[in-house]
């Protein structure tokens, strides 16, 4: 490496539990493969079953690339055996793949739609599918669904759920949106915040090119283009979990305006701040030394979404894992934020208000939600983590 390079900080993406590389050889049971319009599924048969006899689709969620659906079904397995569970009560498990995960998620719902009307063609019975997904693959399948019945297509299923889907949006720190594109480099990291899909689901989103920070247009479109469709599937009974907390608790231990992670040797200087309240607020201090350059990042009228209720994220561990890779020093404070938000992902309320944002939903009066029903993790967990508590809870709600 020369004097006047930087080290490739951007090698790096971020994802939940489902989508991040295996650490070990994993075993994939023996299935059959289906190529799809800007996708594929893998196809497991339940226990017993010699042929599709009782369906459930399962979409991946958002990374940069490919699907790789051997990690999908180890993290499915992982904690909790969902997928086996699944085959051991006779449900034929399919796992819905991408040909680009950061892709529209409208380009995604195609591959959706099309596993939806591949499961009806080569179903034997008549028992109602079961469609859902995990973060993102929850909006493409809730879509998808959507969508057909727009179209007076019969998508037969009985059963729609979401496993801590950003239905509200998702929050990813400014400052580390930033910092993607302060890389004086082309980076998978900057790809993948830029990506169409992260600007669709992201609550607020950095503009490479503006610098400012705000509601992505494509957000602002993919919305119109859910309410163009009814904005939720009529036909099924709507499920979702999350998870993150229903009592308003999130993680205590993130205190607002906090140095979340401060990096020194590369990008000297560099610190990320926990998202506090209030204008002018700053959120990242960035610096590099090639091309020298300084940036402050500053939020205004944001809520205090790092700590809040919802499924976590590894944003600033992965972060400063990497730095430390590359031979920086890393001092990591908070290696853990909010991603999902509770109410975003049981779509009770919005995300941009601190008293919506940190409510207590675990209450009976929950007229203004979208879904049938939904169920919170009683303690937090990592955005997309698979446990016994809300894989069962939606096992029982299963239709036959």
């Amino acid at each position: 490496m020369s004097e006047t390079t930087e080290p490739n900080v951007g090698a790096f993406t971020l994802g939940g539990v489902l989508t991040a590389e295996p650490t070990t050889t994993i075993q994939v049971p023996e299935h059959d493969e289906w190529v799809l319009p800007n996708g594929f599924a893998w196809v497991f048969l339940g226990e017993g079953n010699r042929s599709l006899t009782r369906p459930v689709i399962m979409a991946d969620g958002f990374n940069l690339g490919r699907s790789k659906l051997d990690a999908l079904y180890q993290g499915l397995e992982s904690g909790y055996t969902f997928v086996s569970e699944l085959r051991r009560r006779g449900r034929d498990v399919i796992l819905l793949g991408f040909e680009e995960r950061s892709a529209s998620i409208l380009d995604n719902a195609r591959a959706a739609e099309a596993a939806i009307l591949q499961a009806i063609a080569e179903q034997h019975g008549d028992a109602r599918l079961v469609v859902g997904g995990f973060s993102m693959g929850g909006i493409v399948t809730r879509y998808a669904l959507a969508h057909l019945e727009a179209q007076r297509m019969d998508h037969r299923t009985g059963l729609y759920f979401s496993y801590d889907s950003p239905h509200r949006g998702a929050s990813i720190p400014v400052g580390v949106q930033a910092f993607s594109h302060f890389i004086p480099f082309p980076n998978n990291f900057a790809k993948q915040m830029n990506s169409p899909a992260a600007r669709q689901m992201l609550w607020q989103h950095y503009d490479k090119d503006t610098g400012k920070i705000g509601v992505a247009p494509e957000r602002t479109e993919f919305l119109a283009a859910l309410e163009r469709v009814g904005n939720w599937p009529r036909i099924p009974m709507t499920i979702g979990v999350a998870n993150g907390r229903a009592d308003g608790i999130g993680l205590p231990q993130v205190k607002p305006g906090d140095v979340a992670l401060r990096i020194e040797g590369i990008y000297p200087g560099t610190t990320f701040y926990t998202q506090a309240q209030g204008d002018d607020v700053t959120a990242a201090y960035l610096s590099r030394r090639f091309p020298k350059a300084e940036k402050t990042i500053t939020t205004n009228g944001f809520p205090e979404l790092d700590g809040a209720p919802g499924g976590t994220l590894h944003t600033y561990k992965i972060l400063a894992d990497t730095i430390k890779k590359l031979g920086g020093k890393a001092d990591l404070r908070h290696g853990d934020v909010c991603f999902v938000p509770s109410v975003s992902a049981v779509a009770l309320r919005n995300i941009d208000k601190q008293d919506d944002l940190y409510a207590d939903i675990d209450t009976p009066d929950r007229e203004d939600g979208e879904l049938g029903e939904f169920l919170c993790s009683s303690t937090t967990t990592a955005h997309t983590a698979i446990t016994e508590e809300l894989c069962s809870w939606i096992m029982d709600r299963l239709t036959d």
